[in-house]
């Protein structure tokens, strides 16, 4: 690990999404009794428990919030449908604000129904990005643009590299809108690695545009859906401590975030699971 980097499991963040099984009351107190200092949040459930009393919560057991997950879905065509887009992207700015997190983690969006333009979907990114940027700014908030597996492009996200996520991002400054790397849906891509570095940018930590590092293994056979199908640490075919290192040599210091969507590891009591996170953690990406 680089010199002055703090160390992993004092980073090691736990996606809410990753016990899903967990109440949010359950997620807190699990995480301080298992000394996970980070917790990556998603809006329903926060919403449900209350943005303000999930933010007491969260705060009285210790805890800091390393991500809010998610705003996004920026690429209809129909006015009033993009208008509502902004509109939920500034309620979650404020969310995240108030849950004490600077990372709103985005979802762009797929193509639109009959529509088979991405470059012009990038584009609608683009657009709103530049609309929210002075807002989540006001907030302390970074827009954090995340690139998701190519399978997802037609319904879900049209931004499906880190190069792509860079390109829209580099527009903006670096402390208003970054990216995601997340080694589900980077592993794949031959070019990850110099798009980790040219993320790092030149100014150090403060010039970096990676906003927040996710861990998740994939496995094969896909479930049916796809999107249930992220592998426990350690299980598949991710390098899982390569992307750390790069990361790192990039200037990342963040939270290192496990953000797993399975239903075998929901079906399982949580301690245990997150108790298995944490070995894995050690012996996979440390």
């Amino acid at each position: 690990m680089n010199h002055g980097t703090p160390s992993l499991l004092d980073r090691l963040s736990l996606n809410q999404q990753t016990v899903r099984q967990w109440s949010l009351p359950q997620l807190a107190d699990g995480c301080a009794r298992a000394g996970v200092r980070g917790v990556g949040l998603w809006r329903a459930p926060v919403r449900q428990y209350g943005v303000a009393a999930a933010a007491r919560l969260i705060r009285d057991a210790g805890l800091r919030v390393s991500s809010l997950c998610r705003g996004g879905f920026f690429t209809a065509l129909d006015p009033g449908e993009r208008a509502a887009a902004l509109d939920d992207n500034r309620t979650a700015l404020d969310e995240a604000a108030a849950l004490g997190t600077d990372t709103l983690v985005l979802v762009s969006g797929g193509l639109p129904p009959g529509s088979r333009d991405l470059a012009g979907a990038r584009e609608r990114i683009a657009d709103a990005l530049g609309e929210l940027a002075p807002y989540a700014a006001e907030r302390g908030v970074r827009l954090a643009l995340e690139p998701l597996h190519p399978m997802y492009a037609a319904d879900r996200c049209v931004v499906s590299t880190l190069a792509q996520a860079l390109d829209l991002a580099e527009r903006f400054p670096a402390d208003r809108v970054g990216v995601v790397v997340d080694t589900y849906h980077l592993w794949w891509d031959d070019t990850v690695g110099a798009q980790i570095g040219r993320a790092g940018g030149t100014g150090g930590t403060a010039g970096s545009r990676i906003a927040a590092f996710q861990i998740a293994d994939w496995v094969t056979p896909l479930p049916e859906g796809a999107l249930l199908g992220r592998g426990q640490l350690g299980d598949g075919s991710v390098d899982l401590r390569w992307f750390r290192e790069r990361v790192e040599t990039a200037g990342y210091r963040g939270p290192v975030e496990v953000e797993i969507f399975n239903p075998a590891l929901w079906a399982r009591d949580g301690a245990e699971v997150l108790a298995e996170i944490v070995r894995r953690v050690r012996t996979h990406v440390g």
